[in-house]
């Protein structure tokens, strides 16, 4: 391949440092790393084992989906009710009035979001694994967002058991 021409490794970001954290507590991010009595981060449900809940949420007739701001704080907010470890976060603007993609890099998983102002519409992904609650999100996203409607479908990631 031509010099400069190489893509960026996967999950780097061209415009700022991977490593700063914008903020979040790095402490956090050290107690992730590999070791040999770490726990299992699995989980059990009515006799099945699995790795995480995912949570796809749609929110129609939804508000401030193009305010980049407040679509930080509402993210910020979710993964502190849920009891998360924010590693990164990370969201795009598209032109003023546009729409917003990002996410949420977590020790746990991520919560990513798209929007589309234009049709009051946003989606979300919410997954997590470990001792979180990914169920606080949408009460975050119903009062930040004031969606007409939700939709919310629930899956459990890696099931182990039937």
């Amino acid at each position: 391949m031509p010099e400069g021409k190489a893509l960026p490794q996967l999950g780097t970001d061209l415009y700022h440092d991977s490593s700063s954290s914008h903020g979040e507590d790095r402490e956090a991010r050290s107690r992730i790393g590999a070791s040999p009595e770490q726990k299992d981060y699995f989980q059990e449900r009515d006799g099945v084992r699995f790795a995480g809940t995912h949570l796809i949420i749609d929110l129609w007739g939804a508000g401030r989906l193009d305010d980049l701001a407040h679509l930080e704080k509402a993210l910020r907010d979710c993964v502190k009710a849920a009891g998360a470890t924010l590693l990164h976060l990370h969201l795009h603007h598209f032109t003023p009035g546009g729409g917003v993609s990002g996410v949420a890099v977590l020790a746990e998983s991520h919560i990513s979001v798209h929007t589309w102002p234009e049709r009051d519409y946003a989606a979300f992904d919410v997954f997590m694994c470990g001792d979180t609650r990914p169920q606080a999100a949408v009460e975050i996203l119903r009062t930040a967002l004031a969606p007409s409607r939700i939709e919310v479908s629930e899956h459990l990631r890696g099931r182990v058991g039937p």
